[in-house]
């Protein structure tokens, strides 16, 4: 499936690259949550991280783990979110594999915080079980 980050890839669109070399490519977000919003995505086709390579999905996080550090030297930034969206449910919109590399400062308030909620142990034991059953 042809997607906007193919046609990044193939130098068909432009992008702010940041950084590139034969596996992985990483370019600013066009609509970013703070300056310096950056994408670090596989150049090899995959969905998304849960169908990804593996070796290719450990190059994705130390590259984005490269560009937070360039962030916090250069932009002053405090903080870094990775977030990574794996299908639509999860607000995946191109699905080509990509990691957010997002700035983040005090107060910027770009993600508001969930409420929390009191956590049931039964069930919480329960569904551990059933996630280490099938891991």
């Amino acid at each position: 499936m042809t997607t906007i980050f193919s046609k990044i890839i193939s130098k068909e669109i432009p992008a702010d690259i940041v950084y590139e070399d034969e596996n992985i490519l990483a370019f600013l977000d066009i609509n970013p949550v703070n300056p310096g919003h950056t994408l670090v995505i596989p150049k090899e086709p995959s969905t998304d991280g849960l169908e990804t390579n593996p070796e290719v999905l450990s190059q994705i996080i130390k590259i984005g783990q490269r560009v937070a550090q360039a962030q916090k030297k250069s932009l002053g930034c405090p903080g870094v979110n990775f977030v990574m969206n794996n299908g639509e449910a999860a607000g995946q919109e191109v699905f080509h594999t990509h990691l957010h590399v997002i700035p983040r400062y005090h107060d910027d308030k770009c993600f508001s915080k969930a409420m929390p909620t009191m956590s049931d142990r039964t069930k919480d034991k329960e569904t551990a079980a059933l996630l280490a059953s099938v891991i």
